[in-house]
């Protein structure tokens, strides 16, 4: 029995340890293992993938990849895998919490940043301004770019969770509406929640995707 909405979301199930946590680790079982044989399709699926994203980071990044291609990759499969188990029932949706988006953001773009500003300390004054701006708005556009860079590890891990909530929320919505429906308002109800879950899996994938691309960005603007 839900005492709230939101308590779909509450990852304390005892007082001493919650046990919920454990489902952003067990993704790892579900990765292929590449001691077969001959490659399953499942193996096949993910070497097809890491290729696509490997070749479309490496485009974003240039030159200067130098194995970050490798971390983004494992970033967009960890989020697709916990998005994906997510949406499985009883399954704790940890992608859901700032505690596990800001777990990720913060330390990738501090390291970023901590790299950037040693290694690179004049391109990274310069990209302070933009090119061809007035003397007269320089101070403006420096504050601007700063706040702006301040923000990115915070709208990474907002843009996760926001779009994880909102799906689940809904699903949840009409799951309990449809305990108490008319027997004739229960298939409708299940043929929009198909929808959603349809919906939500593609949501999943491109939240993933776009959290991994926005990284890749973002360090090719250090480097």
């Amino acid at each position: 029995m839900m005492t709230n909405l939101f308590s779909t979301f509450d990852p304390a199930t005892s007082i001493y340890m919650s046990m919920n946590w454990i489902s952003t680790i067990t993704c790892f079982l579900l990765i292929p293992i590449s001691f077969w044989m001959m490659p399953n399709r499942i193996n096949v699926m993910f070497n097809l993938m890491i290729k696509t994203l490997n070749n479309e980071f490496k485009m974003l990044m240039g030159l200067n990849s130098k194995g970050m291609t490798l971390i983004m990759i494992s970033l967009f499969m960890f989020i697709l895998i916990n998005n994906i188990m997510g949406l499985l029932p009883y399954i704790f949706t940890s992608s859901s919490h700032l505690v596990f988006t800001l777990t990720m953001a913060l330390p990738l773009w501090l390291s970023l940043m901590i790299y950037g500003w040693i290694n690179n300390t004049n391109y990274m004054f310069a990209h302070l301004i933009p090119a061809g701006t007035p003397a007269i708005l320089m101070p403006f556009m420096v504050m601007i770019e700063t706040i702006s860079n301040l923000i990115r590890p915070g709208s990474l891990a907002v843009r996760l969770t926001a779009n994880m909530i909102a799906g689940h929320l809904l699903m949840s919505l009409l799951g309990n509406n449809s305990v108490n429906a008319n027997e004739f308002v229960i298939p409708l109800i299940m043929i929009v929640q198909i929808m959603l879950m349809m919906f939500e899996s593609a949501v999943s994938l491109i939240q993933a995707y776009v959290f991994s691309v926005l990284s890749t960005l973002y360090s090719s603007e250090v480097m």
